[in-house]
């Protein structure tokens, strides 16, 4: 594997000083190589959407094995796509888990669309099979159920909903590059997926996501609607023509660069981060007072963030934060947030109680491919004292 960079990340909001972080919570895989492409772009005097952007798409749908991969400017706009693709808006409702980050939901909100939160599981923190299909109203068009941290989903179950309540099956795959169930990997298992290409993601271009799925039509519907609604055509206006109204949502080649040489390298990454997880396994075995979350039967787990369940979760994250070590909570509890609230938009469904446990419970480690035996050991020592 080609050299790593040390330069940190932009920090989630809370954490400690900069000065006084000696592990990050993630770094993002930079190497020479990702420099030398970006720089062949600049120079190339060709910075919008091009052909870097085409390449780096092909790369990720050859990887998936899907049919279509579209990159777009986040992950966000990508599933808002998605749901515009298959003509989701007002009076429709959308199941989402309410455990996830806002971004899930606020895609739903943004096209019109009434949200319904639902419950996750307490072991694995992925959507509650069961308070789904009891949520599932003739009203519901979609759900967009969240592989959250990488934990591929049980797609079985999802598509026994599927065929039998005649939703579609949007997933947020935001952290899941990588990850399979039953050898077939994520991104080619629903409707429609979409991965986020955040920094803290281990394939990332910045800023950006990229949309898969092996339907031609919604696939070119979702093109054409990221190109301001132009499409190509033999017409006698230099072959395309716009035939509806969309917007601008292209990732830029400069952005893209950096993607497609990440890609390069994906097997190597995904091997790291595994590698990675089994040492923290190993050296949280003896520890009592923690356990990790459950990984789906059949599953393969891409490890995009690596978590824990601990009490006191608050008091042991600013420990180890005032020794160091940067860790996080895992994201959101959305029916706590006052955008999700009641009446807004967005309705309950069932007691929730599995994702108050997980919002309070969960706490994401230091985890990147740059991570040695001995940051490694540290943490885990740092986590062990701010446990007793």
């Amino acid at each position: 594997m080609a050299p790593l960079n040390t330069k940190k990340t932009k920090r989630e909001p809370g954490t400690t000083n900069a000065s006084s972080i000696k592990i990050p919570l993630t770094r993002p895989y930079m190497n020479e190589a990702i420099k030398k492409k970006v720089c062949e772009v600049l120079e190339s005097g060709y910075l919008t959407e091009g052909p870097v952007t085409k390449a780096f798409e092909n790369a990720l749908r050859d990887f998936v094995g899907c049919a279509h991969a579209i990159a777009v400017t986040s992950c966000t706009v990508g599933l808002e796509l998605a749901l515009r693709a298959l003509n989701v808006g007002p009076g429709d409702e959308v199941i989402v888990p309410d455990y996830t980050y806002p971004a899930t939901a606020d895609a739903v909100a943004i096209v019109g669309a009434t949200v319904v939160l639902v419950d996750v599981s307490r072991d694995s923190m992925l959507i509650d099979y069961d308070s789904l299909e009891q949520a599932i109203t003739e009203r519901t068009r979609a759900v967009i159920p969240v592989s959250l941290f990488g934990n591929p989903l049980d797609y079985d179950r999802l598509n026994e909903m599927k065929k039998k309540h005649g939703v579609y099956i949007i997933e947020d795959a935001a952290c899941s590059i990588g990850a399979s169930y039953k050898g077939v990997k994520v991104g080619n298992l629903a409707d429609i997926s979409v991965f986020s290409l955040h920094p803290r993601k281990f394939i990332t271009t910045g800023e950006g996501g990229i949309i898969t799925t092996n339907n031609p039509e919604w696939a070119e519907w979702m093109l054409s609607y990221k190109h301001f609604g132009l499409r190509a055509e033999n017409t006698s206006r230099l072959g395309s023509s716009f035939q509806m109204v969309g917007t601008n949502y292209k990732l830029s080649d400069v952005l893209a660069a950096i993607g497609l040489v990440q890609m390069e390298v994906i097997d190597e990454l995904l091997g790291r981060r595994r590698e990675i997880a089994q040492k923290y396994i190993s050296l949280l075995a003896d520890i009592k007072a923690i356990s990790l979350p459950k990984i789906t039967n059949g599953g393969t787990h891409s490890y995009q963030s690596f978590c824990i369940f601990v009490e006191e979760r608050d008091e042991i994250m600013h420990k180890m934060r005032a020794s160091g070590i940067e860790v996080q909570i895992g994201t959101y509890s959305l029916h706590r947030e006052p955008a999700f609230a009641s009446g807004r938009g967005c309705e309950m469904s069932g007691s929730l109680s599995g994702s108050g446990f997980a919002y309070s419970h969960c706490l994401a480690l230091p985890f990147y491919h740059q991570l040695g035996p001995k940051d490694l050991e540290k943490v885990v020592e740092q986590l062990k004292r701010a446990l007793r």
